[in-house]
This record gives structure tokens, C-alpha cells and sequence, in this order.
């Protein structure tokens, strides 16, 4: 379980969260919407250990989050981080050295998957190709916390589809939850069993998509549109 208690987070004079109380059970897979600056992205980082909060605390199974969290979270950054001088298999190889718990059997039935060859170099790969590879460096570390941010940005829209159906099949939800931050909600709204809506650093919902499909009628999208105004 993932918990958010009274969370402030600021970068000198802006606030990128304010006052968060936040609630993540495991068995999911939950999208984190809103605008750009909203603090989608922050919320991640400070989840996975890479920033600390101003004020308040973030808590993984009721201990507080450092960077040790590192052993417990796979953290899938919005950019491109990784050495271009590598092959895909280097990089792969490199994971290995990194993370103990980095499954390289399912790293290469992804790669087949994803349609990427272990010989590619990485600053050869298209964005769209790095993006995919991304998203199989992610998923392939078998730990109970992933964090994706904005895992379909440069995917070729023809695509997403397939990917998105496909990471179920990747995915161990008895034992794993996935945030998911990203502007493509369409796309990804048929995995989401909870949706997240902040706006100006503060949570302005939390829903069961199921839920708000039946007492509500509304979709992701229309639900963010009526809150958003």
C-alpha cells in the first residue's frame, strides 16, 4: 500500500503539491490525470524516492519512502535516460547489474513483443522504438511498485492499442500496483481500474472507473471535463 499524508512539495516559490492525501492499494492499475504542471509527474518522483516532500510524508507499507525505495519501485521516467553508446542487450545486461530482480526471460518475450532486436543500438532507435523499450525495461523488474510516466508519449498512435492491451499479460496484479500518469486517457482507459484527477497540486477526484461508468454514465474523458471546469 502506497499512502500520501498531508503532502506538500515545492520547487523554490511554486507549490507542485499541496496539502495530498492519497490512498494506493495494491491489485491495481490507476491513471493519474491532469493538465501539464498539475504535479502528475512530481507525485511519481516522490513515490519512487527521487524527491522528497516540503512538508508531510509518503509511506510504502507504512515505512517512510527514501531512496532505498529504489529495491521496491520501477520507475519509468517521462525521458529519455539512457546511454546511447549501448545496444538494447547492453542496456538490458546493465538493468541486470542494477536490479537484482530484473527478469531477463521476460525482458526478451517483451522485446520479441515490442519488435526490437538485442543488436539495435539505442541511439539508433527511433522515440517511438525507445519509448517501447521503455516500457519493457519497466515491466520487466519484478517488484511490487511501477510507476510509469506518460509511457505512450512518441508511440506511433497505430500502435498504442496493441501495447496497451498487451501490458496485462505483463502485469501481476495479486502482487503489483501500477500508477500510470498520461494525456493519452482514451487509449488507456480500458486497463484502468481507478483514475486520479489533480489539478494545481491538489487531488480534485478519485474514482473506480468502473463506478463512475455506472452511477455516473461518464467515461475518464467526460468525468475530467466536468471537474476540470
Amino acid at each position: 500500500m502506497i499512502k500520501m499524508e498531508g503532502v506538500t512539495k515545492r520547487f523554490l516559490s511554486k507549490k507542485a503539491l499541496d496539502n495530498v492525501d492519497l490512498t494506493l492499494e495494491t491489485g491495481k492499475i490507476i491513471g493519474l490525470v491532469g493538465e501539464n504542471g498539475s504535479g502528475k509527474s512530481t507525485t511519481l518522483k516522490l513515490i519512487a524516492g527521487l524527491n522528497q516532500p516540503t512538508r508531510g510524508k509518503v509511506l510504502v507499507n507504512g515505512r517512510r519512502v527514501d531512496r532505498r525505495i529504489a529495491s521496491q519501485v520501477s520507475y519509468l521516467s517521462e525521458l529519455d535516460e539512457y546511454y546511447r553508446f549501448y545496444t538494447v542487450g547492453g542496456m538490458m545486461d546493465f538493468y541486470a547489474s542494477q536490479f537484482p530482480d530484473f527478469d531477463k526471460q521476460k525482458a526478451m518475450a517483451m522485446l520479441s513483443f515490442m519488435k526490437l532486436e538485442k543488436k539495435d543500438k539505442l541511439r539508433n532507435l527511433s522515440k517511438g522504438n525507445r519509448g517501447r523499450f521503455k516500457i519493457v525495461l519497466a515491466l520487466s523488474r519484478d517488484v511490487p511498485i511501477i510507476l510509469m510516466d506518460e509511457p505512450l508519449s512518441g508511440l506511433d498512435p497505430m500502435v498504442r492499442d496493441s501495447i496497451v492491451k498487451s501490458l496485462i499479460s505483463y502485469i501481476d496484479l495479486e502482487r503489483q500496483i501500477v500508477l500510470i500518469t498520461t494525456h493519452e486517457i482514451k487509449e488507456i482507459e480500458m486497463i484502468l481500474d481507478e483514475v486520479i484527477g489533480i489539478k494545481d497540486g491538489k487531488i480534485i477526484g478519485h474514482h473506480n472507473v468502473e463506478e463512475l461508468r455506472s452511477e455516473k454514465g461518464q467515461g475518464i474523458v467526460e468525468w475530467m471535463t466536468e471537474v476540470y471546469q
